[in-house]
């Protein structure tokens, strides 16, 4: 092994140290104590009033953890974010308007505890993939959840679902073969639940809604049409909204590859992220 090696793969070595963020981990947001609802917080080794990143895990409702988040807490935190991974309960023991609550109520921890780590707690992104791109595009237009809290969207400066396909529940059961009609009907409940449940129907002007980035497969039939569904309902009612169609991709890599370099959709994220905060 060449000594050039060595010092190479010591160099990279420590800066990688050198960039791992601090983490505070299963940190309990309700008063229940319980692992499902707790959440992962990760910060820059020193900062204040730094803009969050709150991430909701993907798994149909029903699976998932907080734990899954690959390159995201130390690509966010080198950027200067805090970022928060949330769990949340889970089918059959909840349905998705409960979890939903979980959400809000994870949020308004990091709210309220947000300037002990350094975050600035009026100045949150919430961001999800798959079912938690779902939950997501709900806390951010359906503001009931917030409210509940005593929160409102004044705090979210952003939303960034990614490769959701059920920002229009109706229209995705209309649309897919009755094995997975029946599945969704299962998890969102009857029609007048599926319509409550789905992000589109809550979109109006001057409700505060902050801007929109959606990530979806350019491939994936379902998780474009959805999101061109939801940008522009979004779009009609004055509030920004773009979606991203990240070439290449699958629904489990669009999501893994978040944070790595020269991603294309990373790079989307995060001009999105600094554009905003310029403003």
């Amino acid at each position: 092994m060449s000594q050039s090696f060595l010092i190479l793969s010591y160099l990279l070595s420590s800066q990688l140290f050198a960039a791992e963020p601090k983490s505070y981990l299963a940190i309990p947001y309700s008063e229940q104590k319980i692992e499902r609802q707790t959440l992962d917080l990760f910060s820059p080794e020193s900062g204040k009033n730094l803009p969050i990143v709150f991430w909701i895990h993907g798994g149909g409702w029903q699976a998932g953890n907080k734990n899954d988040v690959q390159l995201k807490p130390q690509a966010f935190t080198e950027k200067g974010f805090l970022f928060i991974s949330t769990n949340y309960r889970l089918i059959p023991t909840v349905n998705i308007h409960e979890m939903a609550g979980d959400v809000a109520k994870s949020i308004k921890w990091v709210y309220d505890h947000a300037k002990e780590y350094g975050g600035d707690p009026n100045t949150i992104f919430v961001m999800g993939h798959s079912a938690g791109a779902q939950l997501a595009a709900l806390i951010c237009t359906d503001d009931r959840y917030l409210k509940s809290e005593k929160l409102s969207f004044a705090s979210i400066k952003g939303c960034v679902p990614v490769d959701g396909d059920t920002y229009d529940v109706p229209l995705q059961i209309a649309t897919v073969e009755e094995k997975r009609a029946t599945s969704y009907k299962k998890k969102f409940g009857i029609e007048s639940q599926q319509k409550d449940l789905s992000p589109v129907t809550h979109v109006a002007k001057d409700k505060g809604i902050p801007p929109f980035l959606i990530l979806h497969v350019a491939e994936h039939p379902e998780t474009k049409g959805q999101s061109l569904r939801l940008v522009k309902a979004l779009q009609d009612s004055g509030i920004s909204a773009k979606a991203y169609p990240a070439t290449g991709k699958t629904h489990g890599t669009i999501n893994s590859d978040i944070g790595l370099k020269d991603d294309k959709a990373s790079a989307e994220l995060f001009s999105f992220l600094n554009n905003i905060l310029k403003k």
